[in-house]
């Protein structure tokens, strides 16, 4: 997925295992960039399941309750939807189903076999503005919506004025509009069609994406622990980018359509086949 936004000043840089680039109309100040790296360094110090000094690390491997971080509930509200709408096939405990596929803290790429996720996840987890609880270890993953969250906070971080944060192919938008190749999944080197998105944002999600093995890859069913084979890319575009992001990733379900329409959201997703939909407003210009 890639843009070019017409902004004069650019800033590029890694962080979470992904190139941001954070595009303005007025330079971005030590301070601002400090605040910047400080938010994602602290978001990831709370989420990241591939660090041993995590928060959701420590819970996975204790359980117990634990002062909630600023995000807790306008995520797991969301998981809580996504979960309704895919009848539980995006799961926030999903997190030892990928690492026994090989998508662990160490990268392994090994795989132990299929194992589904806790189906009474809501009665493990407790979350609330002042706590979050595991009533036993399990190993939260925020991935369904977790980058779309933290590319809003660093928008919000940029000051006022037209912006663009590009965190790895999940973007916001503010006050300009940014014209996104929607990349095939199957030929980095080809789009399927471009979308103009203007004071919103745009996430995707694909299974070329951190594959590995035979058909392996990053988006499992949480009932099952497999691949999901049916779609190969989505993309969706909504008010917030984690709306987007969650969206994206409820799209390789059946109730993802559902839920993008009660969320304001609109979308398009590849099969593996090569077939092609999009949701009836949608206003990507999709290419024959």
């Amino acid at each position: 997925m890639t843009s070019v936004a017409p902004l004069v000043h650019s800033w590029t840089f890694e962080a979470i295992g992904t190139v941001w680039r954070i595009e303005a109309a007025s330079p971005l100040d030590d301070g601002v960039r400090e605040q910047i790296t400080g938010a994602i360094a602290r978001f990831d110090s709370e989420w990241s399941r591939f660090r041993a000094d995590s928060l959701v690390r420590r819970l996975g491997g204790e359980g117990g309750a634990v002062p909630a971080p600023a995000d807790a509930v306008a995520m797991l509200d969301a998981y809580d939807a996504l979960d309704t709408a895919t009848a539980g096939a995006v799961n926030p405990l999903v997190g030892e189903a990928l690492a026994r596929r090989g998508y662990d803290a160490d990268y392994s790429l090994v795989d132990r076999g299929p194992v589904s996720a806790p189906r009474n996840w809501r009665e493990l987890i407790t979350w609330s503005p002042d706590a979050l609880s595991l009533s036993e270890p399990a190993l939260l993953d925020v991935g369904a919506l977790g980058k779309g969250r933290l590319a809003d906070l660093v928008l919000d971080l940029v000051p006022d004025g037209p912006a663009v944060v590009d965190a790895g192919g999940d973007i916001a938008v503010r006050g300009v509009t940014q014209r996104v190749a929607l990349e095939h999944p199957y030929d980095a080197s080809r789009a399927i069609g471009v979308w103009s998105v203007t004071d919103a944002a745009l996430c995707a999600s694909a299974i070329n994406r951190r594959a590995w093995g035979d058909g392996l890859h990053h988006v499992l069913d949480a009932r099952t622990g497999q691949p999901v084979r049916r779609y190969a890319a989505t993309w969706a575009a909504a008010s917030d980018a984690m709306t987007a992001d969650a969206v994206a990733t409820a799209l390789f379900f059946d109730g993802g359509p559902r839920l993008a329409a009660e969320w304001g959201a609109e979308w398009v997703r590849m099969g593996t086949d090569g077939s092609v939909e999009w949701s009836p407003r949608c206003e990507a210009e999709l290419f024959s």
